[in-house]
């Protein structure tokens, strides 16, 4: 006998306005060709191949064996609030109090968090596109509207004061930015996030700047990194940022917002509700991340990256697969592929099913222009980056 399918219950329609994330579905079809012995080299997901130093995970199995597994205060302990702040101090040179900063779930609680107070049905929120995808899901998932501004090379890839002030409509309430970005790598000039954040404030609306990489900087020769906080501009200016990163701490889920102190207990209401703390075990072990051992790792990490980022930018155009803007920060390269293909997806897919070398279609991080570009992660090791070069050069030789 055939039983008739019970029909489910009507999804929310906010469902309908968050799309896959085709990043973790090309990341699921190359773990599935590893598994079948396939020589799979990744460079689609974000996500360092280091891991927590020697420093972090002693201080995880200190607090493991003391038995510190309750709850936290739902803005986080306050040693690590405290060394957050002390942070800022000592590498961005800003006065920054700990009663600000709220500790988190990773950065993407840090956004849920911010748009939940934040943003009202109904509300547009300006990004630029493209972007990271999760960002614009953020204010859908909260009803609030995505607006997203077509940028490209001659912007950098970024939002402009120019962009802002000609895009903003009188149901806009803010912006949300990121510097430097995913997935193009590339940050936002510090006088220029200036005269955004500055427009937005004249308008009476929120910015909201995504700092993870800001630890991942990268200058030349001639020129340092640039080692500067949109938090220079304000204590209104709302800021966040994660341990997954610079500290290489992905799967640990820990990040922080910075906030005006005067909603900070409203960042701690929505908290308590929404997730009651962040993981205890994290943030006692974070604290490690702080002590001058553990940031010397971290900086040659850095440099690390910089050095596979000098080494790929030239090796992809060499391949054919124009650059064209330098990243300066993070871990990514965002090229142009139309000398090949104006179908990013189905170019990626082949080369992961060809030359089994894993990367991420335009058509992931927004609208405009999706199909020329291709997103690549460098985080991961200089040899194996050398390999996938070659790869991606014989395949396009002989395509």
């Amino acid at each position: 006998m055939t039983l008739n399918p019970t029909p489910f219950p009507a999804l929310a329609r906010r469902t309908a306005h968050i799309a896959p994330f085709r990043a973790m579905e090309f990341a699921k079809r190359a773990m599935a060709l590893e598994a079948a012995g396939k020589p799979v080299i990744h460079m689609g997901i974000g996500e360092p191949d280091f891991t927590a130093p020697e420093p972090v995970i002693a201080a995880l199995e200190r607090v493991v064996r003391s038995g510190r597994t309750q709850y936290t205060a739902a803005l986080g302990i306050t040693p690590l609030r405290e060394a957050i702040a002390r942070h800022y101090g000592e590498r961005y040179n800003l006065d920054v109090a700990p009663a600000r900063v709220v500790v988190t779930a990773g950065a993407s609680a840090a956004l849920t968090l911010a748009c939940c107070a934040m943003v009202n049905p109904g509300a547009r929120v300006l990004m630029t596109d493209p972007c990271y995808p999760c960002n614009r899901h953020f204010v859908a998932a909260y009803d609030g509207i995505p607006q997203l501004v077509p940028v490209g090379p001659e912007t950098r890839f970024q939002m402009t004061r120019a962009l802002l002030e000609e895009h903003w409509t009188p149901e806009t309430v803010g912006t949300v930015l990121a510097s430097p970005s995913n997935p193009t790598g590339t940050s936002i000039p510090h006088d220029e996030l200036g005269g955004i954040i500055a427009a937005v404030r004249a308008r009476k609306g929120f910015s909201i700047v995504d700092e993870i990489y800001a630890g991942l900087r990268y200058g030349d020769d001639a020129e340092p990194p640039e080692t500067r906080s949109a938090l220079e501009f304000g204590d209104d200016v709302i800021v966040t940022n994660s341990f997954s990163k610079y500290f290489s701490m992905t799967g640990w889920r820990l990040g922080w917002l910075v906030v005006p102190e005067a909603l900070a207990s409203t960042f701690e209401k929505l908290a308590q509700n929404l997730y009651i703390c962040a993981s205890t075990l994290a943030q006692h072990a974070a604290l490690a991340c702080f002590e001058p051992e553990s940031m010397a790792i971290f900086e040659e990490r850095r440099r690390a990256f910089q050095r596979r980022r000098d080494f790929l930018v030239p090796a992809l155009r060499a391949a054919g697969l124009d650059v064209p803007v330098m990243p300066d920060g993070a871990f990514y390269v965002y090229c142009d592929c139309s000398r090949y293909s104006n179908d990013s997806e189905q170019l990626a897919m082949e080369l992961l099913e060809q030359t089994h070398v894993a990367l991420v279609p335009g058509t992931d991080f927004g609208f405009h222009a999706p199909g020329r570009y291709l997103r690549l992660s460098y985080a991961t090791s200089l040899e194996q980056l050398e390999e996938a070069a070659a790869r991606l050069q014989r395949h396009f030789a002989n395509r």
